[in-house]
């Protein structure tokens, strides 16, 4: 059973490694996480916020619901037009347990490649919340979470937030 890593946990810090195999244990794991991902209303998940190391995620695009199993995901380009819009994250929760939103600026879409479940290669453009969270799920594949993209003045408020939790 996976287990949720939450913000202070080193791991989360942690740059991941290449899936060099995508073996039957990466998508024993790949299908817990979707599972995981929808028990907490999430949109996505990276391999780091359950503790392993490797460059792997799942994402829901919230508008068709398609549910994408990302094996060694990576942004080839973004585009110049950047939105602020709110976000969160399964391993940043306040005192009450949930996830605690702060506005994020992030390029408007995004081309991503990836090696799906079965092996294949794939490749996107992706465009408002599908690109948001394949951003903010690649991020954490380099030890980078949301909070890193706000001004200290307001890093600090929203962990103030988390600490009530501990």
């Amino acid at each position: 059973m996976l287990q949720m890593k939450l913000c202070g946990d080193l791991v989360l810090r942690e740059k991941c490694a290449a899936v060099t195999e995508i073996t039957p244990q990466i998508l024993s794991v790949l299908n817990e996480m979707v599972d995981m991902m929808a028990a907490q209303n999430g949109v996505g998940l990276a391999a780091p916020q359950v503790g392993i190391l490797q460059r792997f995620l799942v994402m829901m695009d919230p508008d068709t619901e398609i549910v994408y199993k990302m094996i060694n995901p990576k942004i080839l380009s973004r585009s110049e037009d950047v939105v602020t819009m709110e976000e969160g994250c399964l391993s940043v929760l306040g005192g009450d347990g949930l996830p605690v939103f702060a506005n994020v600026s992030r390029p408007q879409s995004v081309t991503v490649e990836w090696t799906d479940e079965n092996g294949v290669q794939q490749a996107a453009q992706m465009s408002g919340l599908p690109a948001r969270i394949v951003q903010h799920e690649t991020d954490h594949l380099d030890g980078k979470l949301f909070i890193d993209y706000l001004s200290p003045v307001r890093r600090e408020m929203l962990m103030r937030k988390v600490r009530k939790r501990k």
